[in-house]
């Protein structure tokens, strides 16, 4: 899969870029495994802006992904690959033999028509899931579980993946992502190899208009604004805030740990991505 380039007809054509769909299937999702989603455009629940920056958005439908892996023992045959608009990796779409159809995240290299299994002591192949202590070391990983049974959380967007570094009692060490080492529980589970669509992150949106289609707003720059609208605002000429840059509400947005206590997991971080 590679990036298509588009004539420059138009000014917002010159630098757009887009993924080739080549091996995407070309159909509407599996509609039992579909919702529709509400969009509260960055409102909370009474209706004020919690989140700037957020509004109007194409219309999607939620497809549900299997992050749990739990059919354990249960053959799936890859049926199609599609394209979800909820996030930046491909799914894949699965019928197992018993007949049960589910998504998971497409991980780069697998086929349709390829088999995909989840359980104990299965082969580490690309697409299986499998406890994190079945799994040799240096083998890349993905979707992995911070706790047994609750689903994968690390390691869920467009190339990422996990590698097993180190494996020492109850506990494996996975250098993630993001270049943190952290310790998870070895029988949490993990799917093998890294997830597909890597060149997502090459992506050139071309336009403000298509950065709208997805939910984006325009930023305004707060030494732009009027005083009443934010801390760094107004002013004669040009000026450059004349404090510690802060957000809209006064709190300093650079350098300043809002951090309120020590969480429980960082005594499992070996080394923090900074």
């Amino acid at each position: 899969m590679g990036l298509k380039k588009y004539k420059p007809i138009t000014p917002g054509r010159r630098y757009k870029t887009s993924l080739e769909r080549g091996d995407v299937a070309d159909k509407e999702p599996e509609k039992r495994l579909t919702r529709g989603t509400g969009f509260k455009a960055g409102r909370d629940s009474a209706g004020r802006i919690s989140v700037r920056r957020k509004g109007g958005r194409h219309k999607r439908k939620l497809r549900a992904i299997d992050y749990r892996r739990d059919k354990f023992g249960v053959p799936g045959r890859v049926e199609t690959i599609e394209y979800d608009p909820n996030r930046s990796a491909r799914i894949a779409l699965v019928v197992y033999r018993d007949g049960e159809r589910r998504y998971m995240l497409a991980p780069k290299g697998l086929q349709v028509g390829a088999e995909v299994v989840s359980g104990e002591r299965v082969p580490p192949r690309v697409g299986n899931a499998m406890p994190l202590d079945d799994i040799p070391l240096g083998t890349q990983v993905h979707n992995i579980e911070l706790q047994k049974g609750r689903g994968g959380q690390l390691a869920r967007s467009a190339g990422g993946a996990g590698v097993l570094a180190a494996k020492e009692g109850d506990y494996v060490t996975v250098r993630l992502p993001s270049g943190e080492m952290r310790m998870i529980f070895k029988r949490c589970i993990a799917t093998v190899g890294a997830v597909g669509n890597e060149e997502h992150i090459n992506v050139s949106l071309g336009k403000a208009g298509r950065r709208r289609w997805l939910g984006g707003r325009p930023k305004v720059r707060g030494v732009a604004t009027n005083p009443v609208d934010h801390p760094h605002g107004g002013g004669e000429g040009k000026k450059s805030g004349g404090r510690h840059p802060v957000s809209p509400s006064g709190i300093p947005t650079k350098g300043y740990k809002t951090r309120r206590r020590r969480k429980q997991s960082d005594k499992f971080i070996v080394k923090r991505r900074k």
